[in-house]
């Protein structure tokens, strides 16, 4: 028996091209789940280290701040910290642990304050880059800006 081979007619052929078209659909959905999961975790990643520099903060005193002259205790017993003290402590906190904030670029502490003497608050700003670069993330790898605020207070 011998085979004959036909010309393929008017719509053979084009389940490639679906298909190719669907593989190129689901590798850019792909590439922005990623991207924004990267994003969104070191957003999370920002958020954890202004709470824990705000915690860090709120206990802070320096020595010659509570022996400083008119720094009294209050009526509930503690003494007031100032937002010097609390920049003080952000800043420090961040030095003595850079591996809390490595992967995001330009981190800077946008407030660090004692608004009532007992809260610390502490506002931290950073950039992060999209995990996968593709033309659907391109328009953010020049960086997207993040900020994460905290707040805790000293007993």
């Amino acid at each position: 028996m011998s085979r004959r081979w036909r010309m393929p007619a008017g719509e053979d052929g084009q389940t490639s091209v679906l298909a190719i078209g669907f593989v190129v659909l689901a590798l850019l959905l792909v590439t922005g789940v990623v991207s924004a999961t990267g994003v969104h975790l070191d957003r999370k990643r920002l958020l954890a280290t202004a709470d824990a520099a705000a915690i860090n903060a709120s206990d802070a005193l320096s020595d010659p701040g509570y022996y400083a002259e008119g720094r009294r205790p209050t009526a509930e017993g503690h003494v007031p910290i100032t937002d010097e003290d609390v920049r003080r402590a952000v800043l420090e906190h961040l030095a003595d642990h850079p591996e809390l904030t490595e992967g995001l670029e330009r981190v800077e502490v946008l407030e660090a304050a004692a608004p009532d003497g007992r809260t610390a608050v502490v506002r931290l700003g950073a950039y992060t880059r999209p995990a996968l670069i593709s033309w659907v993330t391109a328009p953010w790898s020049d960086g997207i800006a993040l900020e994460a605020e905290s707040s805790a207070r000293a007993w």
